[in-house]
């Protein structure tokens, strides 16, 4: 079982915004490589992190909506979501140790 939620337009500010822990959501489309690079690496941190830090993945490609509302211009990318407020981000495909120094301050 899988500790990464899919997220998408209808949930976003339900799940995402309100969330009582940080929420790391994945900017991601199936057609994209990176992305399959990434999500792994999402996979470990969402479940190593577990009981401080939400994970969630939202295809752009069927929410193009919030993807255009926090500027996802490329993808993979990842934010870091903090009392409903994007606070970190990292594009493109990055190791697992540059994406945890990203968003640790946070968590």
């Amino acid at each position: 079982m899988s500790n990464v939620a899919t997220l998408n337009a209808d949930d976003f500010d339900a799940t995402v915004l309100k969330s009582d822990k940080p929420y790391l959501v994945d900017f991601w489309a199936s057609w994209c490589g990176p992305c399959r690079v990434v999500a792994p690496i999402v996979e470990q941190i969402a479940t190593e992190y577990a009981d401080k830090l939400n994970c969630g993945k939202l295809d752009i490609d069927a929410n193009p909506a919030v993807a255009g509302a926090y500027r996802v211009m490329s993808i993979p990318t990842l934010i870091l979501f903090k009392g409903g407020e994007p606070v970190a981000q990292s594009i493109g495909a990055v190791p697992k140790e540059e994406l945890l120094s990203r968003i640790e301050a946070y968590l």
